[in-house]
């Protein structure tokens, strides 16, 4: 099953991915992305950190938008092509992070929509900001 194509999307359409982080998805990501900074993985050096703790990678918060536009909107078949973030605040383990992907502008003819990309935590405190560039799928051909 496709996402919505170009001609069903309209401005102002969102969607949503939320979920807890926890201390494996961490070192998972460590793991996967070879990303080992230890404000990520070393509570010891964590705690003399602005932090005090450890924190989540900001890739792993901003991942969770590519959640929101793969599964959510427009969906499935959806070609990411470009992301500007701003990472405004920490992610700790236990955070319970929505991803949320709101269309901002359509461009019919070159089959591209822009939306407007936040993560939030739990508190309503937004963690990630930006913007993304898709291509949402097309019309199967008949």
């Amino acid at each position: 099953m496709l996402g919505k194509t170009i001609s069903e999307l309209h401005t102002g359409d969102f969607a949503e991915f939320a979920k807890t982080v926890t201390e494996a998805d961490i070192i998972l990501y460590a793991g996967i992305t070879g990303d080992l900074n230890p404000a990520h993985i070393n509570e010891e050096y964590a705690k003399g950190t602005f932090f005090k703790t450890r924190i989540a990678h900001g890739m792993l918060a901003a991942g969770f938008i590519s959640a929101a536009i793969g599964t959510g909107l427009p969906g499935p078949g959806t070609i990411y092509i470009r992301q500007e973030l701003d990472f405004k605040a920490p992610v700790r383990i236990g955070d319970t992070i929505t991803a949320r992907v709101e269309a901002s502008e359509i461009n019919t003819e070159k089959n591209r929509v822009v939306l407007k990309t936040t993560c939030t935590n739990q508190n309503g405190e937004i963690v990630v900001d930006g913007q993304a560039l898709v291509s949402p799928p097309k019309a199967p051909k008949k």
